[in-house]
């Protein structure tokens, strides 16, 4: 998955400025602006007070404070606050230094301490009013103080309002990503699940009627009789002919580049016989109880391959002489169950052949057991739920 760096959210996407540089930049243009109004006003009033000597220092360090106000917005906007609380009373001539608390202000707020900013602004206030109060020499008239308050309500509710965007688009590009991730995520299981889907198809065709055609073909090669080589010998044909035939069913649901259905359907319990009338191998007997009918697509395919695997098991590693085939139809499911009286396998890690079963009963929210049986021999049984 791709990642991009999100734009900056403080300026607009093609501002050359980023970070601390874009804030080193404002804080040299402030101090620009602070010198130039203070040294005009110095060179009209013979007075200066305080001014060279204590005046600088403070423009220097509110101006500089703000190097840091992205990082650390309260320290700054207490140090500007400060800087302006001493430089006002003691300078005379002053300059425009609110400019810089403002900026600090607007910063704290945007950037999430609300609390914080109210309270310093509302301080900020309340000290011009005292000093306007106290002082012999009224500098604010009545609506300039009045207008001072307003600017300081609007620098921090502006503030809460980028901060809130600033949260908006956050929450939103994290929703995104976390849908593409979704997205990524969703596509990767539907791929797992139909690689699954393809390797079982592909195991239980080809394992079946391999391990079939390797019965026959021993039979043909060892047996005495005639007759019966030239029946496994045919059985053989068959086998394989229908092995293609499956296997390129199989390879042609791979090909497809749309929707469309399979040219072949898939098989189910209607060619049952197919499997349980092989000329060579163990004898197989077929029970059938309840009412047959036609099942869903999916859970008739399930029932055909379970009972194929457990017949190719049983092919290769009971050496069984019988097999019963039982499928019982009821309202809810469809049950299989194959017995057989070969050799019980000792208990151990489960193949890929009931594990394919397993998964195929469980895929359409089934259950599937296998283990030994007490009179001898094995049995699979499974129960696949229907629709309804």
């Amino acid at each position: 998955m791709s990642r991009r760096r999100p734009a900056s959210r403080e300026r607009p996407r093609n501002w050359p400025l980023r970070g601390r540089t874009a804030d080193l930049v404002l804080a040299l243009v402030l101090f620009a602006a602070i010198a130039t109004a203070m040294a005009a006003r110095m060179a009209d009033d013979h007075e200066r007070g305080l001014m060279p000597g204590l005046g600088w220092p403070l423009v220097i360090v509110g101006c500089g404070a703000l190097v840091w106000r992205r990082s650390h917005p309260v320290v700054v906007v207490i140090v500007t606050a400060a800087a302006s609380a001493v430089y006002y009373p003691v300078t005379e001539p002053d300059g425009p230094m609110m400019i810089v608390f403002v900026v600090a202000l607007y910063t704290a707020a945007a950037q999430g301490h609300l609390i914080v900013a109210s309270v310093i602004g509302s301080a900020a206030m309340a000290a011009v009013a005292y000093g306007e109060i106290r002082s012999d020499v009224n500098h604010l008239a009545d609506a300039g103080l009045y207008l001072l308050a307003g600017w300081f309500v609007a620098v921090i509710a502006i503030g809460a309002v980028v901060h809130n965007r600033h949260a908006y688009l956050r929450e939103a590009e994290l929703r995104a990503v976390a849908a593409e991730r979704g997205r990524e995520q969703e596509a990767l299981r539907r791929t797992t699940e139909e690689r699954l889907r393809i390797a079982r198809e592909l195991h239980d065709v080809l394992g079946h009627n391999i391990s079939l055609i390797n019965v026959q073909a021993n039979a043909a090669l060892y047996g005495k009789d005639p007759a019966r080589a030239a029946e496994a010998l045919t059985a053989i044909k068959e086998t394989s002919k229908e092995t293609l035939r499956e296997l390129r069913t199989t390879l042609g649901v791979l090909r497809q580049v749309d929707e469309a259905a399979p040219v072949v359907p898939p098989p189910g319990l209607d060619r049952l016989e197919e499997l349980t009338s092989r000329p060579v191998g163990p004898a197989v007997r077929t029970e059938i109880e309840g009412d047959p009918r036609p099942l869903p697509p999916e859970a008739d395919l399930a029932a055909f391959r379970i009972v194929q695997e457990a017949l190719t098991n049983v092919t290769k590693h009971s050496g069984a002489t019988t097999v019963t085939v039982r499928i019982r139809y009821t309202a809810a499911a469809v049950h299989v169950q194959i017995d057989d009286d070969g050799r019980a396998e000792p208990d151990s890690q489960p193949g890929n052949g009931i594990r394919g079963m397993t998964e195929r009963a469980e895929a359409l929210g089934g259950t599937l057991t296998a283990h030994p049986r007490p009179e001898g021999g094995f049995r699979v049984e499974a129960r696949i739920p229907l629709p309804g």
